[in-house]
């Protein structure tokens, strides 16, 4: 692609290296900011900057966070015995806006993939048993994607977890095999959570 501006070229270079944004698409957001007035302009400017600058990740649960603990970990209204274990910040929302769950979260920050070369180290787990070790919990709710990499971390938690004197479960797999949960219906994924299932049970299946 031929451009006019180095300076062109250079703004579309870095919208194009965000996740699903080609050079046609990264030209056409440019062109756009280009036709907005500066403030507005300087304001996305800032509004990136002061989310990369200032975003932290909750001590408790690992979800994103404008305060060293999220709002849900420090809500009084939030049930604490129950943890739902997700993989991302993604999942939360995508839990948040069924309304049908009112316990808090733990966010692993990916899945097991040996082909990808991430490792249960290279996730939240030790600081899970930690958590557990410390404050205990009643039930814990495996909610990650119906993939062979959600299988595979949720096998591996089980065996660290299951020393733990709780209930592990499993979300109902209303959801298909290879489906991620942010892209399910609030409906499926609200009743995937109601109606959960002990992970013994589901493994006998």
């Amino acid at each position: 692609m031929n451009f006019s501006s180095k300076l062109l070229e250079n703004a579309v270079a870095e919208f194009a290296k965000l996740p699903g944004v080609g050079q046609k698409t990264a030209l056409r957001l440019v062109l756009y900011l280009l036709k907005q007035d500066k403030a507005e302009v300087e304001q996305f400017s800032h509004a990136v900057s002061k989310l990369r600058n200032e975003i932290q990740f909750c001590t408790t649960c690992h979800n994103i966070s404008d305060k060293p603990v999220c709002e849900i970990c420090s809500s009084p209204k939030r049930d604490h015995s129950l943890i739902c274990i997700v993989e991302d910040t993604r999942d939360v929302m995508a839990i948040e806006n069924t309304n049908q769950y009112n316990g808090v979260y733990h966010v692993l920050g990916g899945l097991i993939s040996p082909m990808d070369g991430i490792g249960p180290a290279d996730l939240t787990v030790d600081s899970l048993v930690e958590r557990l070790t410390q404050n205990g919990a009643a039930e814990i709710i495996f909610a990650l994607s119906a993939t062979m990499e959600g299988d595979t971390t949720i096998f591996y938690l089980h065996k660290r977890l299951k020393h733990f004197n709780l209930k592990l479960s499993t979300i109902a797999r209303g959801i298909a095999f290879g489906g991620e949960l942010e892209y399910v219906d609030e409906i499926t994924l609200g009743r995937s959570i109601t109606t959960r299932v002990s992970y013994e049970s589901s493994l006998s299946k």
